[in-house]
């Protein structure tokens, strides 16, 4: 079997799918990777489902020894070096590692969450149907923990076909963060909100995967901030009395006593979760009709990307040029000259 032997990485690195759903009411959280439109851009690279298990870094990459076999590898999500033994991979491109090769992530130059997908994805244990580790649930991940050097990671399949890469980028919003208003609006005053969506916020030094803390300035409450304990989605701005709302995200607890003035449509996620601490933003308002056709087009988005994905340099091996037509178009040169104008024998 390919395995990754982790030569060392950075201590928010830790393998992520697409989350673990239907617990809620247990209180497990979904956990999966922060930015999710990275998880599968990654992915489709290296022929996976887009949900499939990855790695995923926070800031900081890592390096890794190729055992046992090939693998394919692909990066997306913040903006970081991918190379393998030491020559850089073009961005938005897999490429494929032979044993006793080293696969190196450099550091984040902007955002924060880098994901490595590999052929096939890696092959460690699912708890409750996911193999995304949850640090405060001690579920899933490589023995319910994050990666760490030393460790070797299983490669779940064989990379098949020619490297591909992307010729249709993946695209993310642009400006305000979009909300819908709710579920509990009303215990906010009409100034309060005015001021969540006029003012500037940033995100602060308490941020992680369950949540971040932004600063600026204070929300005024109507009805007090303390509520009956109901639930939460990833996106949810729940403002307790200080104020100052928190944007609860892919590690979030699933239930809370403070009031959520408004959700992050969850088209606007992955652009979120890539701010890092002293980034500025704002916030405008839309309806909910608005925030499914929005979710509508990041998935045609993505679908447009994996439909542009072409072979690497033409994929000129073999393999792939017996994968397709080559004699289309052939013509008899013993046949006798048919002038198309006339349709007859010249």
């Amino acid at each position: 079997m390919t395995r990754l032997a982790v030569k060392d990485c950075g201590a928010g690195t830790t393998i992520q799918d697409a989350g673990r759903f239907g617990y809620q009411r247990y209180g497990v959280g979904p956990a999966g990777a922060m930015d999710k439109i990275a998880l599968a851009v990654a992915n489709m690279l290296v022929g996976n489902s887009p949900g499939e298990a990855a790695m995923e870094f926070t800031v900081l990459g890592g390096s890794f020894v190729v055992e046992g076999g090939p693998v394919r590898v692909a990066l997306a999500g913040a903006l970081a070096d991918l190379k393998v033994d030491g020559e850089p991979v073009a961005a938005m491109t897999s490429a494929t590692a032979e044993p006793g090769q080293t696969i190196t992530v450099g550091p984040a130059k902007a955002g924060t969450f880098m994901v490595l997908a590999v052929s096939g994805g890696f092959d460690v244990k699912r708890d409750l149907g996911s193999r995304s580790f949850h640090l405060r649930g001690g579920l899933g991940g490589v023995e319910r923990a994050p990666v760490r050097p030393g460790q070797t990671l299983p490669v779940a399949g064989a990379p098949q076909g020619p490297d591909l890469t992307a010729t249709v980028p993946p695209k993310v919003s642009a400006g305000a963060y979009r909300v819908v208003f709710g579920p509990q609006d009303d215990y906010f005053s009409e100034a309060g909100k005015a001021t969540f969506l006029s003012e500037t916020y940033t995100v602060s030094a308490e941020a992680d995967r369950m949540g971040y803390r932004l600063s600026g300035p204070v929300i005024e409450h109507a009805k007090g901030f303390n509520i009956v304990s109901d639930g939460i989605v990833t996106g949810s701005v729940q403002v307790p009395g200080s104020g100052e709302p928190i944007v609860l995200l892919a590690d979030r607890q699933t239930t809370g006593g403070y009031p959520k003035i408004a959700t992050i449509v969850s088209a606007d996620l992955p652009r979120f979760v890539q701010q890092r601490p002293g980034s500025a933003m704002r916030f405008t308002a839309v309806t909910l009709a608005e925030a499914i056709a929005a979710a509508r087009e990041q998935a045609a988005m993505l679908e447009a990307v994996r439909a542009g994905l072409k072979p690497v340099g033409l994929g000129l091996d073999t393999e792939h040029l017996l994968s397709v037509n080559l004699v289309d178009g052939w013509v008899d040169a013993h046949a006798p000259l048919v002038d198309p104008a006339l349709d007859t024998v010249a």
